[in-house]
């Protein structure tokens, strides 16, 4: 069992999450999970995915919205003279929430400069219409979220 507390404080967790490079994704359907590594974008409490508009998660979202996400930086490895005392330094955050997909063009097309912004300065972005209509943008509320440091000062 850990030492280390579980971080409950969103504002606490943000900066692990404005730093992470993929969002692991869970969906689950008929009591089968289906992970998804993923870009994404957060704020104000939402994480924001794009994807082909086709697909099992999209398949999967549209029967069960209940999702969780995963997010983790700063790895090094920990080793040790003993095997069992091998170990992983991390920082993580771990959600739960309600996913839907976002059909307003213009919250559509909001949620994309969010993920742009998550990887890239470069803005302004511009997303012609038939790009909109065709990609698939998905919307996390958060409902619950928690993390973890291991092996690092909090």
């Amino acid at each position: 069992m850990s030492d280390e507390p579980v971080i409950r404080d969103l504002g606490a967790l943000e900066p692990i999450i404005e730093r992470a490079q993929v969002c692991r994704v869970g969906f689950s359907l008929d009591d089968k999970p289906y992970v998804v590594p993923m870009n994404f974008g957060y704020r104000d409490g939402r994480v924001y995915l794009h994807s082909s508009a086709i697909g099992r998660k999209i398949d999967i979202l549209k029967q069960n919205p209940s999702v969780c996400f995963e997010v983790d930086i700063d790895h090094a490895l920990e080793e040790s003279e003993y095997a069992c005392l091998w170990g992983m330094r991390f920082r993580s955050v771990i959600g739960f929430g309600r996913a839907a997909l976002v059909d307003d063009p213009g919250e559509k097309a909001e949620a994309l400069d969010i993920i742009m912004d998550h990887y890239s300065s470069s803005a302004p972005h511009d997303y012609a219409d038939e790009m909109l209509d065709a990609v698939a943008v998905i919307r996390i509320d958060l409902e619950e979220v928690s993390g973890r440091v291991h092996g690092y000062d909090p």
